[in-house]
């Protein structure tokens, strides 16, 4: 019975803490980061200030939650893609154009999300950090079945998912995203991600 008790009750947490993220996210969007306070959110909630603070100590708790929120879509897109039954090379080219496009989509066509997302990244928050290394991994092992399928040079799969990775920033951080993107003398994404994976051919 307490079992009962108890998950019912992380249950109607779990949708409080949806509810927040949800709204703060709206506003976020519409209003932006830094002109947006717990009080607002309260507010579009029909809730007290303090009520918020019951699931998040202060607005950059809620921020860094709804970065993991994103990020964690960011990562299941990816897993999908890796788990397809496709070639390697295939999965690292979609891999690459599905991040590119998620990034002008979500981060830059909206100018609100962009001022968040940039504010997450200034502060090199551990969610980031943690979402970067299980991509990788996510990688590593598509580069590794490239080897072994005989697709891929011989090569150490880590090392190559974190250099291709990097290889690709300029289509996958927001801040050199919005820089690059109307440059007629950059290389295009196309040009770009054939590149990085032409780097891991024999």
């Amino acid at each position: 019975m307490s079992d009962l008790k108890e998950s019912g009750v992380d249950a109607a947490r779990q949708e409080n803490i949806t509810r927040i993220l949800d709204s703060a996210e709206r506003l976020f969007r519409h209003y932006g980061y830094a002109k947006t306070n717990v009080a607002d959110i309260a507010r579009d909630l029909d809730m007290s200030p303090a009520n918020i603070y019951r699931f998040f100590a202060s607005k950059t708790e809620i921020h860094q939650a709804l970065c993991a929120r994103m990020l964690a879509a960011n990562y299941q897109q990816a897993y999908e893609i890796s788990r397809l039954p496709l070639s390697a090379t295939e999965r690292l080219r979609r891999y690459a154009h599905e991040q590119h496009k998620l990034t002008v989509e979500t981060m830059l066509d909206e100018e609100k999300v962009h001022e968040m997302v940039i504010v997450a990244i200034e502060r090199e928050w551990h969610v980031i950090e943690k979402h970067i290394d299980r991509v990788d991994q996510l990688l590593a092992e598509i580069i590794r079945e490239g080897i072994e399928a005989d697709e891929f040079a011989e090569q150490d799969p880590e090392v190559a998912a974190r250099c291709f990775d990097a290889s690709l920033i300029t289509l996958c951080h927001p801040q050199m995203v919005a820089q690059c993107l109307a440059k007629q003398n950059r290389a295009t994404p196309d040009e770009l991600i054939e590149f990085a994976i032409k780097a891991l051919k024999k």
